[in-house]
């Protein structure tokens, strides 16, 4: 009798950072008598590092084997042989719980073409905010700039650390759960206090911030060591009005079908992500290596060869291809985070 991998329930998955939050995390959790000051960032299903890290942000499986190694031994089981054969055996994709407890700096992440120039990485960083839940007087974002700037302007505000005019540049988008943000390669953007988000990326820890005072410790850490000139060519300085921010900004809250696309078109060459909203009905998810955020209720996920699992509000998971085709049931909301379709990549 072969033997097929199944999906497995993940512990959570903090790495220290350099901003508050968590409690959101904690609570969605069911956590108890921790300390969440600092662990704003849950790495789900992680096989990405932090920035110059050798295993911090990996996940550990709870065989205690790094998920990353144990993709790496069976990638086509893990991942499925038409995505090893485009991206090799990562899984292309980085989910977190991003708990946001103050305004984090403002930065911008780079493409694949300098990221390969610069970092020797496959891989830039865009990535996706979906919105789960907020807090406090006024939750917003703030995505690109709101006119078309210079070069030259930004890198003035950055050697001033010139705030003001780096957040009065961009746009400010005040949000509630059920929105959801596309934010490309280049993009300048920040998250406001209290918003809580699923945050897919593409597997890197590449962040350029330009906004470095009062959050990290030197202006290295924020160029990452290629300088402030350089880093600045991967950022996208032009105008993103109202009517261009539609092509990012998504509102999905009032959307009850069973699947529901979160994402605005063209983030779907970086990844993908559904709400998965049951009542009492059930619903049949093609094979695919995916990453499930369970946010509330209660359900069963049930895999093709034979295995059954409990979903409970506040669990993730990580489900390999291998698992084929799987079916969710009961009465529960999850969002399911998965790579490019190998045909977009």
């Amino acid at each position: 009798m072969s033997t097929h991998l199944e999906p497995i329930r993940l512990p959570a998955n903090q790495p220290p950072q350099f901003y508050r939050g968590g409690d959101a995390i904690a609570a969605l959790r069911g956590a108890t008598g921790t300390d969440s000051k600092f662990g704003p960032e849950d790495w789900v299903g992680s096989v990405t590092t932090m920035f110059g890290q050798d295993t911090n942000g990996l996940t550990k499986l709870p065989s205690g084997v790094w998920l990353r190694d144990a993709v790496r031994e069976n990638a086509e089981a893990w991942l499925g042989a038409e995505h090893v054969a485009k991206l090799g055996d990562s899984t292309g994709l980085l989910v977190k719980l991003l708990d946001a407890g103050q305004r984090l700096p403002v930065h911008f992440h780079p493409s694949n073409a300098f990221a390969k120039q610069h970092f020797d990485s496959h891989f830039g960083k865009a990535e996706a905010w979906i919105v789960i839940g907020t807090y406090g007087d006024d939750p917003r974002v703030y995505p690109g700039f709101k006119e078309t700037l210079s070069k030259d302007t930004v890198a003035e505000w950055t050697r001033e650390q010139d705030t003001p005019s780096m957040l009065g540049a961009l746009n400010s988008v005040s949000v509630q759960a059920g929105d959801t943000v596309y934010i490309p390669a280049g993009l300048p953007h920040a998250i406001g206090e209290g918003v809580f988000v699923v945050e897919l990326q593409q597997p890197t820890d590449f962040s350029l911030t330009i906004e470095w005072r009062d959050f990290l410790a030197s202006p290295e850490k924020g160029h990452l060591g290629l300088g402030f000139d350089t880093a600045l060519d991967a950022l996208d300085t032009s105008g993103w009005d109202a009517e261009r921010l539609t092509t990012i900004v998504t509102h999905t809250a009032d959307d009850k079908d069973t699947s529901v696309d979160l994402l605005a078109a063209g983030s779907d060459e970086f990844f993908r992500a559904d709400r998965v909203q049951l009542t009492g009905s059930s619903l049949a998810l093609d094979p695919s290596f995916a990453v499930l955020v369970v946010l509330d209720g209660a359900g069963t996920l049930r895999t093709e060869h034979g295995g059954e699992f409990s979903l409970a509000k506040g669990e993730t998971y990580v489900v390999p291809f291998d698992a084929g085709q799987v079916e969710a049931s009961g009465t529960l909301t999850a969002i399911r985070c998965r790579p490019p379709a190998p045909e977009k990549r």
